[in-house]
């Protein structure tokens, strides 16, 4: 039996390299750059880096980003960030080729955004033009069709 990746913690871990799209490869092989699954950033940070990382085409990556930032978030906050990465996570659903779980996590991300309005404007986003982008989004398909809704949120 071989020993299991553990943090210091005692919480697993998966240290195998992945791929754009966040998929585990094969031990030894080549994978993207990751991001720390602990990384807490400060707000502005969080949100300069995922948009970063959407841009870039690596939304799973971008979902860690914004799922530290929900998790160190204040009580008042967390919808908002969790909204967040829930978008993201459409994002890789869509680019993993699962059209349904992308439209279901976009759909919950714009119902948990509007959990949280007062954060949005707060950090500078439009929570309104976020749900409309992810209601197109979702509608769109893999948005092929619609340039103005294959990039990332903005």
């Amino acid at each position: 039996m071989t020993a299991r990746d553990r943090d210091d913690g005692g919480r697993a871990r998966n240290a195998r390299p992945r791929d754009a799209s966040g998929r585990p490869l094969p031990h030894g092989a080549v994978g993207v750059e990751r991001v720390d699954e602990d990384v807490v950033l400060p707000p502005e940070e969080s949100l300069a880096e995922a948009q970063r990382l959407l841009d870039g085409g690596f939304p799973f990556h971008a979902h860690e980003v914004l799922e530290g930032a929900w998790k160190s978030a204040p009580d008042d906050e967390r919808p908002f960030w969790k909204g967040l990465a829930q978008l993201a996570v459409g994002l890789t659903h869509e680019q993993r080729g699962n059209a349904r779980g992308a439209s279901s996590l976009l759909r919950r991300g714009a119902a948990t955004l509007a959990e949280a309005p007062h954060a949005a404007v707060r950090h500078g986003l439009d929570p309104t033009a976020l749900a409309d982008w992810a209601a197109r989004r979702e509608a769109e398909g893999d948005a092929a069709g619609n340039p103005a809704l294959r990039t990332a949120p903005r």
